[in-house]
């Protein structure tokens, strides 16, 4: 896209304005942005995820425990703290030291604790199964929490079946 304000440049800089519930936007090279005063000179915008997540983290803790960080990856050492600091885990155990104060992390930034991405066509049948029996366990310790008894064995005789289905598709697959 150019710049709508000279026409040549590429544009660099975009803005969106809503006033009176009416949507405006203009896209300008960064040269017709500093004339206009819509940009400093030199300042180049800086977006750090780091520092995003490290914000979020800090607006997020609840307790004195949690803000103190005594909580220590038992692999590498990673404090609480210094994640909250750099936004930034040292290891794949930090994830597991540090369960309790990530989830609502998580939660909030991808809406669910649990990776929901593509996967390999190879291996794409066993984890979906993998993640329906996960669904299912879910749904089965909501069910036991509600005191739906009824709905918690059917949970848990469907858990099974499935179970059984896969262990069996393990052998056939391994003769």
């Amino acid at each position: 896209m150019l710049c709508q304000i000279c026409g040549k440049n590429p544009a660099t800089v975009h803005f969106t304005e809503i006033h009176d519930n009416k949507m405006s936007e203009i896209h300008v090279c960064d040269r017709c942005a500093e004339e206009k005063g819509l940009q400093t000179p030199g300042a180049k915008p800086k977006f750090d995820i780091a520092d995003l997540i490290a914000g979020m983290v800090d607006t997020m803790t609840n307790t004195e425990e949690e803000r103190v960080g005594r909580v220590q990856c038992p692999r590498c050492g990673l404090v609480y703290s210094s994640f909250k600091e750099t936004g930034r885990l040292g290891c794949s155990e930090c994830y597991q030291a540090f369960q309790f104060q990530l989830r609502p992390l998580l939660r909030r930034i991808h809406g669910d604790t649990r990776h929901k991405g593509r996967v390999p066509e190879r291996d794409g049948e066993g984890v979906s199964l993998s993640r329906q029996l996960q669904r299912m366990h879910d749904e089965l310790q909501r069910a036991v929490e509600r005191e739906e008894f009824e709905r918690a064995a059917e949970l848990r005789d469907r858990i099974r079946r499935v179970e059984s289905e896969v262990a069996e598709a393990r052998l056939e697959g391994g003769s």
